[in-house]
């Protein structure tokens, strides 16, 4: 085992989850392109551990994500559900009758004018028309990327509709679940309830399917570290999360199961109905999800959980517009991208058990995110010089809907800092030059983040990585980026100079935070206030009112885990 490639499967559960996990792929999509050029360091990450080789009807190897995804009906858009590389053309034409046919072709949706050359960037169409997928190089490795344009254009935001408009990445056939009882567009036959995701996976057909699933992606594994699910927490899914969650905890033991809770941008204070109905999936699914996962950990962007709004978090160097999940989600996944970081290494990996036993003692299995996207550093400017520079404050954005850190506790963390080239590691003062601060005086860049994250919470429990490897950002990534970052992944102080952003560096945190006393409480006491004889559709999904009372004492009690005292562990 201690050679060997340690296995994640990920779930992606509902429609902005699949929005995160579209430019979740591209993202890895695209590194795996950067990893075959010779100026880049050799594979840090191993991506081997998100991704499966396969092996088409015609013979040619693939490489595709080992993901189950479940979505509602009218959701995929153009995508097709059994995906587009596994499939024989010549086989779908050749019909044995040979009596009268007639033929009933539903009307299919446009393809997005961005995904248009996606066939030609990823294979080759023969002179015998059989679609040729290409191969890995030796049978090893990934596939090549190849982007079928110099500079291929970013997906205006009016031609995303649905996340397959902008994923770029094929899927395996045993990837995309869809739930056909509900629907995606329209008001009729919407999976708006926790309780109504529930039953989903209650019914034979559906957990069936999703067993069987499983089984494929599991059985194929060698060393399966564990599972990664993407789960929207606003609506019906997270029911549909929460009971994926059980079944994976009674049927693998032992691995670790790290959530991510999922919630789009601002919301409408106009509809009363949605705005409860999301306080109340997003408690339940909380809850529920921590009884079933390793970790879990809420993504927004908003600045709140509860009812009340508050203005969506802002980012020094980006411009986005917080009412697109096309935005939203490519921010929550650049932050995704990072954070996960650890188990994903091909050097020293730490796996999703020991990261989740890190961080979650004494029952504190919700952990708040934070990011720094991107991480400013300047041209001439050292890691030390940048660190000392943003002085006490918290460095990162909060991404996790709790409001503002400041004031708060940090009872452990786990800091990721990527995309920082070796020669910026270290001061490059000259001999005999005052040191600015401590941080100068370190040999490594790992001694300098270790020192400076001891400087600013030295009673925290804290375990960093410093990473040569940026996150990728080309198309379909959104241009959100300020004006004063260039594509060489600095700060400028004039306008920049040349071709578009492709790489960022990022400086991102999972942390277990005396802030989600704060929050998880808010939770609890805004569910009190409701007259929940006015939501009896949220009841009659399947939840009853003892199910609430159970539900406030649970919340009540997580909230109490995250208490600021001398009393907890340092």
């Amino acid at each position: 085992m201690a050679g060997g490639v340690r296995e994640v499967l990920t779930l992606q559960l509902g429609h902005f989850a699949g929005f995160v996990g579209a430019h979740w792929w591209n993202q890895q999509d695209a590194a795996l392109g950067r990893a075959t050029d010779a100026k880049e360091p050799p594979g840090e990450l191993w991506p081997d551990v998100l991704y499966r080789t396969g092996r088409t009807l015609h013979g040619q190897e693939t490489y595709t994500p080992r993901l189950i995804l479940m979505d509602l009906k009218g959701s995929l858009s153009s995508l097709k559900e059994e995906g587009g590389l596994y499939s024989d053309k010549q086989l779908d034409a050749a019909v044995a009758w040979q009596g009268k046919l007639t033929t009933h072709k539903e009307e299919l949706y446009p393809k997005n004018p961005y995904l248009q050359d996606l066939p030609s960037a990823e294979g080759v169409l023969s002179s015998d028309g059989v679609w040729r997928v290409k191969s890995i190089p030796n049978g090893k490795g990934p596939l090549p990327h190849t982007i079928a344009t110099s500079n291929p254009p970013i997906p205006t935001e009016g031609s995303i509709r649905v996340w397959s408009d902008f994923l770029r990445v094929h899927l395996h056939p045993r990837s995309i679940c869809m739930i056909q009882k509900y629907n995606h567009d329209g008001e009729a036959g919407r999976l708006e309830a926790f309780g109504q995701g529930e039953s989903v996976l209650k019914e034979p057909r559906y957990l069936e399917e999703l067993e069987d699933r499983l089984h494929f992606y599991v059985e194929e594994c060698d060393f399966l570290q564990g599972f990664q699910i993407l789960c929207d927490l606003h609506d019906g899914f997270s029911g549909v999360g929460a009971k994926a969650a059980e079944l994976l905890q009674d049927e693998y033991s032992g691995r670790g199961i790290i959530t991510w809770g999922l919630l789009p941008g601002p919301y409408n204070l106009g509809e009363p109905p949605k705005n409860i109905y999301r306080l109340l999936n997003t408690a339940f699914g909380l809850v529920h999800l921590t009884a079933h996962s390793s970790l879990v950990c809420p993504l927004s962007l908003s600045g709140s959980l509860g009812l009340r709004p508050e203005p969506p978090v802002k980012f020094p160097h980006l411009h986005y517009d917080a009412t697109l999940p096309y935005h939203c989600s490519a921010i929550l996944a650049t932050a995704l991208d990072t954070v996960t970081v650890p188990y994903r290494l091909r050097s020293s990996p730490v796996s999703m058990v020991h990261l989740a036993d890190m961080l979650s003692f004494s029952g504190k299995k919700v952990v708040t995110a934070g990011a720094t996207i991107p991480f400013p550093l300047v041209p001439g400017q050292s890691l030390p010089d940048t660190l000392v520079q943003l002085g006490g404050a918290t460095p990162w954005t909060p991404l996790s809907a709790c409001g503002d850190p400041s004031g708060t506790r940090c009872f452990a963390q786990s800091v990721v800092l990527r995309g920082i080239d070796r020669a910026c590691h270290t001061s490059q003062l000259s001999p005999g030059t005052p040191l600015p601060s401590p941080l100068h005086a370190c040999t490594t860049g790992e001694e300098v983040l270790a020192q400076y994250l001891q400087q600013q919470q030295p009673r925290v429990m804290s375990s960093s990585h410093l990473l040569l490897t940026p996150c990728m950002v080309v198309p379909p990534y959104p241009h959100l980026f300020s004006s004063s970052f260039s594509q060489h992944r600095v700060v400028l102080n004039g306008p920049p100079k040349g071709s578009a952003v492709e790489s960022i560096p990022v400086f991102g945190a999972l942390c277990s935070s005396s802030s989600l006393h704060r929050t998880l409480g808010a939770l609890a006491k805004e569910l009190t206030k409701l007259d929940l004889r006015r939501w009896a559709s949220f009841l009659g999904a399947g939840v009853e009112q003892d199910d609430v009372e159970e539900l406030l004492q649970e919340l009540r009690s997580l909230a109490q885990c995250y208490q600021d005292s001398d009393g907890l562990r340092d």
